[in-house]
């Protein structure tokens, strides 16, 4: 196998995820990386060893020409541009949840895919998890029949939304189970009513919840919320069932983390998103990138995955949060 020479873009904690699960995939080399903070550039030289390292993605781009694929992990409202760069440079790119908070600039990002001919793959990354990918499986193969009704809950500590209330929470926190919903569903959705609550008047909602019409007839409830007490140390608290005409398949998360007790409190390790174990890295975003890289390295189109969803996903979140403002169903 070849090795496959990628570069990141955006290297603050997830950016760093990407960099620690690509080195843990042998046919991977990170070649370049490109952060506008220094202090972040000085440690991918000195923590990891990178020595290409930029302070603007186009330097970096024009001057790494063997670069493949680039991961775009900058915040959420600046994807656009890196993105259009490295599809324009001819780079493949995976471009973080969400891609956008904005259905234009999505819609743009497709468009350079498709005239470039390059990869865009959405960071979707619980596509990856086993559990979920699993719902999926059980779907595809007719065990419970066509879904009808879809319920997915996602639920984290209330101290996280100091920082991801800079994003309304259907970007943040349930754009995750947006894509759930359509990939289950395998459609679009053509009506959404949402409300949502805020605990501390913030203009960002604490606690949020939608519900769907696909085209197809089935019906889909979401619920996001940043409630959990921090002293609880749930890491994650996700709900997650589907119910088919011939029978449902669910599963929660909260007793499947491992359960921690000591003298401080309890606290619960999650190992399936990303985890450092044992002098390696696991959990679905690693598996997310070897899939990728693969795909690019033998020719083969990522289709477990679609940014023609993640569009549409991103088009359903803009409804979400107009009905949501006006008291209103919305019709896609």
């Amino acid at each position: 196998m070849r090795t496959l020479k990628v570069g990141i873009i955006g290297l603050g904690n997830w950016g760093l995820s990407h960099l620690e699960a690509y080195r843990q995939l042998p046919f991977v080399e990170v070649a370049a990386v490109c952060d506008a903070n220094p202090e972040r550039l000085r440690s991918a030289k000195e923590q990891y060893g990178i020595t290409n390292v930029y302070a603007d993605a186009q330097t970096m781009l024009n001057q790494e020409a063997d670069i493949e694929l680039v991961s775009i992990v900058t915040f959420e409202r600046n994807h656009l541009q890196p993105t259009l760069l490295a599809l324009e440079a001819g780079k493949h790119v995976i471009v973080e949840k969400p891609i956008t908070t904005d259905p234009e600039e999505a819609r743009q990002m497709l468009a350079a895919s498709r005239q470039y001919g390059r990869y865009a793959v959405p960071g979707h990354l619980l596509r990856f998890e086993p559990k979920y990918a699993e719902i999926k499986q059980i779907i595809e193969n007719g065990q419970i029949g066509k879904p009808v009704s879809i319920y997915l809950k996602r639920s984290r500590e209330n101290g996280l939304f100091a920082t991801y209330q800079r994003t309304h929470t259907v970007f943040e926190l349930m754009i995750h189970d947006l894509d759930q919903a359509i990939w289950y569903a395998g459609g679009k959705v053509k009506k959404v009513y949402a409300t949502g609550r805020t605990v501390t008047g913030a203009e960002t909602p604490e606690i949020l919840w939608a519900q769907l019409q696909f085209e197809s007839g089935a019906v889909a409830v979401l619920h996001s919320n940043w409630m959990t007490p921090d002293a609880a140390g749930i890491a994650i608290n996700d709900y997650t069932e589907v119910i088919g005409e011939k029978g449902i398949v669910q599963f929660d998360t909260n007793p499947a983390g491992v359960q921690v007790w000591t003298s401080s409190g309890r606290s619960t390790t999650d190992v399936s998103i990303h985890h450092r174990q044992n002098g390696r890295v696991i959990g679905c975003l690693a598996e997310q990138l070897n899939y990728v890289s693969q795909c690019i390295i033998y020719g083969r189109n990522p289709d477990w995955i679609s940014f023609e969803d993640a569009l549409h996903g991103i088009e359903v979140a803009d409804a979400i949060v107009k009905s949501a403002a006006e008291g209103k169903e919305i019709i896609l």
